[in-house]
């Protein structure tokens, strides 16, 4: 789990953040499991109330629109969203087309640096290197 300040933000920005990787679940009209267990676990750290849960879980069938999304995020949880919005982004191994215009409008709207994207991808890619580093160590560690 990342370390992260998400559950010492005002709770109205916990939900904006929620409700922005509610609406980046489905940028591709596409759910697949590592999006779904990436959402699930980030959605844990905001620890919004059960009522919130549901209006978020609802946010998946039918998701807001980026608008919306953007409207209640303060400059920290922008910048926790936009993270986790990559790391979810990318979690299925490829960030396609409408994902990446959308990450680039979340920067835009949050007055990023130009690069910021494409940081914040690299650094996920270095990630998920590291992890599967772990694993591929836990592999060679069986007898």
């Amino acid at each position: 789990m990342l370390p992260d300040t998400i559950h010492k933000l005002p709770q109205s920005e916990r939900f904006a953040y929620a409700r922005l990787l509610a609406y980046m679940t489905r940028v591709d009209n596409e759910l697949t499991v590592e999006e779904m267990a990436m959402f699930e676990q980030r959605l844990g750290t905001a620890l919004l109330s059960p009522k919130q849960r549901q209006m978020i879980r609802s946010d998946l069938k039918n998701p807001p629109s980026l608008e919306d999304c953007l409207e209640n995020l303060g400059d920290e949880a922008g910048r926790l969203a936009l993270r986790d919005a990559v790391l979810m982004a990318a979690s299925d191994g490829t960030v396609d087309e409408d994902e990446r215009e959308a990450l680039d409008e979340i920067a835009e709207h949050l007055e990023l640096a130009p690069d910021a994207v494409n940081r914040l991808l690299k650094w996920t890619v270095e990630g998920y290197t590291w992890m599967q580093a772990g694993y591929d160590l836990l592999n060679d560690l069986s007898r």
